[in-house]
């Protein structure tokens, strides 16, 4: 039967109302992973998915940034293939059925004890890191590790650790993870499904050279001897300045350059400077990605996130 008017008028504003549920469901649980629908990476009200362009600037900004590099052009640290290998950090989602394992640890006492659930066809980060981060769809539980590697019928690693992708709880203080702030890496890489849809909703995962004897919420572990309070502390969160202009850049570096400005990216890790993080995938345009080297350090500011601290 043909709609009349008033008809056609009502489906259309119940298909607005329920895009409206829909968007307003999502911002509340944060953003989603493909594969796991259900699990939202970490809760909206997380540190990784609050943005960060209304703070103010920190007083010692530019010392900090010229302390990592001003002159230098960011770098994205993933892409397609890289000697071989998918370029960057991959993620793997398990489910309740996925075998557990008890993994050997070298830095036991900061590690969670488990059962990791590994899948065979598990994927592990190329180069010296091999890092593996691991969703369990089902629990919503992210299991990530360090220097993975298999031993004989079992696995042994550097370091472990879980997290409640539905809470906000933080490490024991002093805590590493699969990463040297002691931070979930999952939540602070650029990938590719976001970029298409045209958004990424939360901060970005970022290396510097030197780092200091420090770490600030929402870090929980430093990696350092130094203490030049001009050099940054784990967790220091830097953002694109409002200013910056993207328009020239390619689609895919716009949409990356955008989420820098609004929720900006985080040091976890000590690496190479300005290096950003990201999932491997075959539809990334490493031409186009490489455009972003435009952008450096002099084009950030270091944010005070002090407020963010519950």
């Amino acid at each position: 039967m043909r709609e009349g008017r008033s008809g056609t008028r009502g489906i259309r504003i119940g298909v607005i109302a329920l895009l409206a549920l829909v968007t307003s469901a999502s911002a509340a649980t944060g953003p989603r992973l493909p594969g796991a629908p259900k699990c939202p990476i970490f809760p909206a009200s997380n540190v990784w998915n609050k943005p960060v362009d209304k703070l103010p600037a920190a007083a010692n900004s530019q010392a900090i940034l010229s302390s990592i590099g001003l002159d230098v052009g960011l770098h994205p640290d993933f892409g397609t293939v890289w000697d071989g290998h998918p370029n960057g950090i991959p993620f793997t989602v398990a489910n309740k059925k996925t075998k557990r394992y008890r993994v050997g640890f070298d830095y036991a006492s900061e590690s969670d004890k488990g059962p990791y659930p590994i899948p065979a066809n598990v994927k592990i980060e190329a180069g010296s890191d091999h890092h593996a981060l691991i969703v369990e769809r089902d629990s919503c539980r992210l299991y990530e590790l360090y220097a993975l590697q298999k031993t004989g019928s079992g696995w042994h690693a550097g370091s472990g650790a879980i997290w409640n992708l539905r809470s906000n709880k933080l490490r024991p203080a002093g805590w590493t993870s699969a990463d040297a702030a002691g931070l979930p890496m999952l939540p602070g890489l650029a990938r590719y499904d976001e970029v298409a849809r045209g958004h990424i909703d939360h901060a970005l995962r970022f290396t510097v050279e030197n780092t200091r004897r420090a770490c600030i919420y929402p870090a929980r572990h430093f990696a350092s001897d130094q203490t030049d309070p001009n050099l940054p502390p784990m967790g220091l969160r830097v953002r694109l300045r409002a200013g910056f202009d993207t328009s020239a850049f390619p689609r895919q570096v716009r949409v990356i350059l955008t989420a820098l400005k609004r929720y900006g990216m985080i040091v976890a890790d000590n690496g190479a400077n300005w290096y950003i993080s990201g999932a491997p995938d075959r539809r990334w345009n490493d031409d186009a990605l490489h455009a972003i080297g435009g952008v450096t350090g002099a084009d950030f500011e270091v944010v005070d996130t002090s407020s963010l601290r519950p």
